[in-house]
């Protein structure tokens, strides 16, 4: 499993998920499904690139994976 640092990363740095879609010419829908812990293992890695890209981090800086279990 893998756990999203991408919303972390945009209030950090000041930026909408409508600025994130903006710059790079991917949907806000795609940009709300890397957002999520359940949903960011499906996106492609073109698409994490260009978000990383966007943010001004390295697309390994987007994500962490996790052993699955749920942290007490």
């Amino acid at each position: 499993m893998f756990k999203s640092n991408i919303r972390e990363l945009m209030d950090r740095k000041g930026k909408t998920v409508r600025g994130i879609s903006e710059e790079t010419e991917l949907s806000t829908r795609t940009i709300h499904r890397a957002t999520q812990d359940e949903t960011i293992g499906g996106c492609q890695l073109n698409t994490l690139a260009k978000i990383g890209s966007a943010l001004g981090v390295k697309t390994k800086r987007l994500y962490e994976e996790t052993d699955g279990k749920e942290e007490e």
